[in-house]
């Protein structure tokens, strides 16, 4: 026994000094704090390698990699904030949910779901990685349209005569290929030396350097990694700085630098086009709306609005006694659920799904929004092209396509505005990065 503690004590004393000698191995850090939560250096580098390789799978030139990684870390910032709020206000992405997200982006490459995994793969990312990243953008899609929504605000007579003026356009329609560079002010310029530096971007960009690259470097706007493509656009559904700018230019135009109250703005005319009068289509729906709460849990709602369909479908009651008795949507009940005649686009995506797939006269399983837990049956669906209805409808749509980017972009700069944000990577007593 004697012996064998002998033999110990002696592999500790070789081990000791091995093990203090060792170099200290960093798996990961934090970079910077915003409120409750912080992002990892190997947030930032993944980042990193997804632009990059985007950038190059679409032919883009790079900034250099300390410019790249401010623009990263800003976006992922916002993501941060915005994902808090998705907790905050309850948003919750199920598989099912997800899968439906990945099939549409599947659809939108013209992809097949294992030909996106192959792709996915090849960029270095794990399927477990991707499906985490998507419904991380999904649940901050979602909080974002809910949030904002609330903030959105149409008056009848708005409606009316922006109705009024589509009802004399002809058959086309101007639509507007776009791509925006946004100088936002800071503690550390004066507006005067943010619009010079705006002015230097201009002569720049009339003298034939990229776009896309610019945008990428010097943009704070919210489509800066995408090179500042805003896609295409009718001029009613830009935010209201952009169609004051844009009148009677022809592709290839660079507009500005022009001033609001976050910045100065370049915008640049990719190309314009004439579009075809597109026909409609409006759903008349109906639903039932439960909301959870400490007492009813996600499951007791789902139990409940399964109780609804089996009494439904026996006769025991109607779908519209139902509705009005339970749905705490207190707006549609006090009609039987009825949502009337509406475009699928002004739902929120879970709602939208089912109102454009159901079968009319077909009750859909519960499914859950941020609004809570639904059942829908889908009346009817009509066709409508350019009469006094869907000139409403559209002229609507409009209204609030335009109000919701306006608002969107304001929504996000006072979740900054309001939140902490600590930078821990500055070196040499440099401040850190609080919100502005």
């Amino acid at each position: 026994m004697n012996m064998f503690k002998r033999l110990i004590a002696s592999m500790i004393l070789i081990l000791i000094p091995a093990m203090t000698l060792a170099a200290p191995v960093e798996l990961d850090r934090v970079v910077v704090i915003v409120n409750d939560g912080v992002i990892l250096q190997s947030d930032i580098d993944s980042a990193m390698k997804t632009v990059k390789l985007n950038v190059h799978d679409n032919k883009q030139a790079l900034p250099g990699t300390d410019v790249l990684k401010e623009q990263v870390i800003d976006k992922l910032i916002m993501d941060k904030l915005q994902s808090q709020e998705a907790k905050r206000i309850g948003v919750r992405i199920d598989d099912n949910r997800l899968e439906q997200a990945i099939q549409s982006i599947a659809a939108q490459n013209n992809q097949s779901q294992a030909q996106l995994l192959a792709s996915v793969k090849a960029k270095g990312l794990s399927y477990a990685e991707f499906r985490e990243q998507i419904r991380t953008e999904v649940a901050i899609s979602e909080a974002r349209n809910a949030l904002v929504r609330r903030r959105i605000n149409i008056l009848p007579a708005e409606v009316e005569t922006l109705a009024g003026m589509l009802a004399k356009e002809t058959n086309k329609d101007v639509n507007y290929d776009i791509s925006h560079i946004q100088l936002r002010f800071n503690d550390d310029q004066s507006k005067s030396e943010v619009e010079e530096e705006a002015n230097k971007l201009v002569e720049r960009l009339k003298s034939g350097e990229d776009f896309s690259e610019l945008a990428i470097t010097y943009s704070k706007g919210p489509k800066a990694l995408e090179g500042g493509d805003w896609g295409w656009m009718h001029k009613e559904e830009m935010p209201t700085i952009f169609a004051d700018q844009v009148t009677t230019q022809g592709k290839g135009a660079i507009i500005g630098p022009f001033r609001s109250g976050i910045g100065f703005h370049i915008l640049k005319i990719n190309d314009v086009k004439g579009l075809k009068t597109v026909a409609v289509t409006e759903v008349n729906a109906r639903h039932i709306l439960i909301k959870t709460s400490v007492i009813l849990s996600d499951e007791g709602a789902k139990r409940e609005l399964y109780d609804f369909i089996r009494k439904i479908k026996s006769g025991e009651a109607t779908f519209g006694e139902l509705a009005r008795q339970y749905s705490a949507d207190t707006g549609s009940a006090a009609n039987d659920g009825e949502l009337g005649y509406q475009t699928p686009d002004l739902y929120v995506p879970e709602f939208k799904h089912q109102v454009e797939t159901l079968p009319v006269g077909q009750i859909s399983e519960p499914f859950e929004t941020v609004h809570g837990w639904h059942i829908v049956e889908v009346l009817d669906r009509r066709q409508e092209d350019r009469t006094d209805s869907a000139m409403t409808n559209k002229a609507y749509r409009i209204l609030f396509n335009r109000k919701f980017n306006e608002e969107a972009s304001a929504w996000m700069q006072e979740l900054r505005a309001s939140a902490f944000i600590e930078r821990l990577d500055k070196q040499d007593g440099e401040e850190a990065d609080d919100a502005q």
